[in-house]
């Protein structure tokens, strides 16, 4: 069972709704609007995807990771790096 299994109807109706600025996006290229407002629209739909992600991690490291950690061993170590490596990976982006 992943860490998001318990807001999974959450996440897919935040992805659904991102999906939806997605297409906005494509539609306002193909209507040739303003560079600025696409942009503005570019912008709010990463920061959706990264409310997504920051989420997501949230999950992982209360779940997962904790599990992780509580069993202890060489998976806790590794679950640890793991979340980490997601951290750089969102800090990089």
């Amino acid at each position: 069972m992943h860490g998001y299994s318990g807001d999974k109807q959450a996440y897919l109706t935040r992805l659904r709704r991102i999906e939806g600025q997605i297409r906005g996006l494509q539609r306002m290229v193909e209507e040739d609007s303003y560079c600025i407002d696409v942009l503005t629209q570019v912008s709010a739909a990463t920061r959706a995807l990264q409310a997504v992600a920051l989420g997501l991690l949230e999950d992982h490291i209360g779940h997962c990771v904790a599990d992780a950690i509580n069993s202890g061993g060489p998976e806790a170590e590794e679950k640890v790096k793991e979340a980490t490596a997601a951290i750089a990976r969102l800090v990089r982006s």
